[in-house]
């Protein structure tokens, strides 16, 4: 979702540091108010012996008690003249086990760490020593679980533990890093004493919990104590910037740091180019990256993420070949992006060279890069070897799951995406929204109306997952099909919040599949009020009045775009051949081999007419112009699929990307031309993949 954040780009440092009340979107920042009213942000520092005992867990608040083990009692065998004070009921500890703890801790056995831990608070009023905490810190850390946090911190305040600055930094860090942002802000507030270290984890902990003005104003003020800053300091700002895409205040950090010289530190360096990137000035992320002094593996993989970002996806593919031609060493998450990229460029070559080269450089178990994998196979028409990666993969997540799961419901292939959905219930892996998502678009492409039910309602039941707007829409579309217009609308109608523009979309499109007029134009009607500029939704429109004969409707429709100024453009198709991308107008004769190509439209046509195949006379779905009416049977996508034919292999398949949604005629010529070719071909369009083969598509026609 776009987020319009034009009253943010005329924000200065100073602004934000004079406005303690800042206007901000609840979605950019947690809270526009002050997260603990009682405190002041002035900072007047209070000093107390045991900082700890000031600390009030917030999930105390809420009733979560953790374990205080009840103290047993002291028996005095040795002198019973003794008096039983504090000093005599503290035993000193078996070295063994903090000894053991520390150990299990260095070598990442987090869990065993604190089971072990477990005997201390049981017994109680052991002697911990500060190398001991230092190691259950480690601990929570790794295990990033609030609860061992509290136990930990509820030990050191049943026995007094006096920390020094550096334990309080690692106790702090410990908050932050499990999430627990309130406890932390209160144990920031309270520490007799602060230094660097102290502000750095703070500030790091707002940015990663999203908090980004307050970030800024603890910035600002750790400026006016302390008159010093670090580069890391100064990477985590850029990101907060990033983060509000206020590239007005990146640019007064970019300052800041070429006073300070610190513009050559490598974080610093990938910050500024993430942060350009995001804010949509990629051309100073290039001369950032351009004035690095070594390019190192983040740096060329937060370049060529910036390009992907912004559409530029054969710049960024170009990147990535700069980047092995350098030397430099290339990492998962390097091959994860390029996978990407080679899916939203439907270059099926370019991905089976990043798919050697993963292997090659040992990173063929890795998770992340090999659900790239399946899900690029997947997606353009190679579902066996998505299956054979996934099968392939020692680890998987739920991300895994639901790539291969959305691989198969894009084929078509409805049942047996129902089929590893379950599979992955009985293997116990947790769904979440976009699982459900998967499988719910499955039911609806292969129309599996019970199953798609059944899956919808098991959401909350048994799942405890809240149906999204995404999930409502699936709902709708499946309704459509069956023609249950009625029911879809009255879905929207009972959704537990405000239907969104994909839902009346969705309804939209189901109007125009079944020919229902009035639900149709309701249903733009409230499109416009939310996507005024949005074009596709005036074309669908005006595609319901010509298939119904209202040539006066239909001229409204027009002449409301020409009011607005929106004009639908030529479609735009390209297939790669040779690892080389060829693009096609409707009506182009700028190719080299125009005239072959020409000739091929021909003869294909002549020959699908022999199976049936009449060109569609009233078929502007969905956005073209009145030009390409008079072009229709040379459309782009036609052009693409002849050159195509021309330059590969009898039996490979075809790959083609479309920038606008294909329309009718095309669509049903298309899946003539798979059946006498015996080509497979995938067209990616800006509704959804369509998998043709043996003359049918994967969207059962309905799109």
């Amino acid at each position: 979702m776009e987020v319009p954040l034009a009253r943010y780009k005329s924000i200065s440092l100073d602004q934000i540091q004079t406005s303690f009340r800042f206007p901000v979107p609840s979605h950019k920042v947690f809270s526009a108010k002050p997260l603990f009213s009682g405190y002041s942000f002035g900072f007047n520092r209070r000093k107390w012996s045991y900082p700890f005992d000031k600390i009030k867990c917030f999930s105390l608040e809420q009733g979560l008690q953790p374990r205080r083990p009840k103290p047993k009692p002291y028996r005095n065998t040795t002198n019973p003249e003794l008096k039983e004070t504090g000093e005599t009921r503290v035993k000193k500890p078996s070295v063994g086990i903090c000894s053991q703890i520390e150990k299990l801790v260095l070598c990442n056995r987090f869990r065993e760490a604190l089971e072990l831990f477990e005997i201390l608070e049981l017994e109680g009023g052991f002697d911990v020593g500060l190398s001991t905490y230092d190691a259950l810190v480690s601990a929570c850390v790794g295990l990033g679980s609030v609860r061992a946090v509290k136990r930990v911190v509820n030990y050191m305040i049943n026995n007094g533990f006096e920390p020094d600055q550096y334990m309080s930094n690692r106790v702090l860090l410990m908050h932050v890093k499990c999430g627990m942002m309130f406890d932390a802000r209160k144990l920031f507030d309270e520490m007799p004493e602060r230094n660097l270290v102290s502000w750095n984890t703070i500030i790091a902990g707002l940015v990663d919990f999203g908090d980004y003005l307050e970030a800024f104003r603890l910035f600002l003020t750790m400026w006016e104590e302390l008159s010093d800053c670090e580069s890391r300091t100064f990477a985590t700002m850029i990101r907060a910037a990033a983060g509000l895409e206020l590239v007005s205040v990146g640019r007064q950090l970019h300052s800041c740091v070429v006073k300070m010289g610190v513009e050559e530190d490598i974080f610093v360096s990938c910050a500024l180019i993430d942060m350009y990137s995001k804010c949509g000035s990629i051309e100073d992320a290039q001369w950032v990256f351009d004035d690095m002094p070594e390019k190192t593996t983040v740096g060329w993989n937060s370049i060529i993420a910036g390009y992907a970002l912004h559409g530029y996806s054969e710049e960024a593919l170009s990147m990535f070949y700069e980047m092995r031609d350098s030397g430099v060493r290339m990492d998962h998450f390097t091959f994860s992006m390029i996978i990407r990229i080679c899916s939203r460029l439907a270059s099926t070559e370019h991905a089976k060279q990043a798919h050697a080269a993963l292997i090659r450089h040992g990173f063929g178990l890795d998770i992340v890069a090999n659900t790239a994998l399946v899900d690029f196979y997947s997606k353009w028409g190679r579902i066996e070897d998505a299956q054979h990666v996934f099968n392939r993969m020692s680890c998987k997540n739920t991300i895994s799951w639901n790539a291969l799961i959305a691989g198969y419901g894009n084929q078509g292939r409805g049942a047996e995406a129902v089929e590893i959905f379950d599979q992955m219930l009985r293997e116990r892996m947790r769904p979440n929204h976009v699982t459900f998502l998967a499988v719910l678009s499955a039911c609806s492409y292969s129309r599996l109306y019970e199953r798609g039910w059944e899956f919808f309602q098991s959401m909350s039941r048994d799942h405890k997952i809240k149906p999204r707007a995404m999930h409502y829409a699936c709902m709708i579309e499946l309704l459509g099909q069956e023609g249950l217009l009625d029911e879809a609308f009255a879905l929207i109608r009972g959704a537990p919040f405000k239907p969104t523009a994909n839902m009346w979309a969705a309804l939209l499109t189901a109007s125009r599949v079944n020919g229902n007029l009035e639900l149709g134009k309701f249903a733009a009607e409230k499109l416009y009020g939310m996507e005024p500029e949005k074009l596709s939704n005036y074309v669908v429109l005006l595609n319901i009045y010509n298939q119904s004969g209202k040539s006066k409707e239909a001229a409204a429709v027009l002449q409301t775009l020409r009011r607005k100024g929106l004009r639908m453009l030529p479609t735009c198709s390209w297939i790669e051949v040779n690892r080389q991308s060829h693009v096609f107008l409707s009506g182009d004769k700028c190719h080299v081999q125009a005239n072959e190509i020409y000739q091929k439209v021909d003869s294909l046509m002549l020959e699908i007419s022999k199976h049936g195949y009449v060109t569609e006379e009233k078929t502007l779905l969905p956005d073209v112009d009145e030009q390409e009416q008079r072009v229709l049977m040379y459309h782009s996508e036609k052009l693409a699929i002849a050159f195509g034919l021309i330059n590969t292999k009898n039996g490979s398949p075809l790959q083609i990307v479309q920038s606008h949604r294909i329309c009718n005629d095309c669509h049903n010529a298309i899946k003539l031309i798979a059946l006498v070719t015996r080509r497979e071909i995938v067209v990616r369009d800006a509704s959804r993949f369509h998998h043709f083969k043996d003359g049918s598509c994967s969207c059962g026609d309905y799109w």
